[in-house]
């Protein structure tokens, strides 16, 4: 039987500049899905990225090569990840004039 976890990694978190997630341990599951659900999404010329970064030990990070679609507007926005080692966060820019994200993101694992 295949075994799955879904973490809450930001929880109707408000952000007014760029931000990492907070790492998660994952190295037991075989795939990941990453889940950006954007409540707000305010300010002129508004938009968030956020790319995937793995880590051997959860100090020091690199790209891992998957990164989100530039985000524009309220919604659910999803991306998978496979062979990514040990650790996984999301690197999350905003641009935009006085931009201002509210939104919740998930780490879905599986085995």
């Amino acid at each position: 039987m295949r075994h799955s976890f879904t973490a809450v990694i930001e929880k109707n978190a408000t952000f007014h500049e760029d931000f990492e997630t907070e790492p998660y341990e994952c190295a037991w599951a075989s795939e990941a899905r990453w889940f950006i659900h954007v409540a707000e999404l305010e300010g002129d010329g508004a938009s968030l990225s956020a790319r995937v970064q793995v880590s051997p030990d959860g100090l020091f990070w690199c790209d891992e090569g998957a990164a989100f679609e530039p985000i524009s507007g309220p919604g659910m926005y999803s991306l998978a990840v496979r062979d990514f080692g040990g650790w996984l966060r999301l690197d999350c820019g905003l641009e935009g004039a006085e931009t201002k994200v509210r939104l919740m993101i998930y780490l879905v694992l599986k085995e």
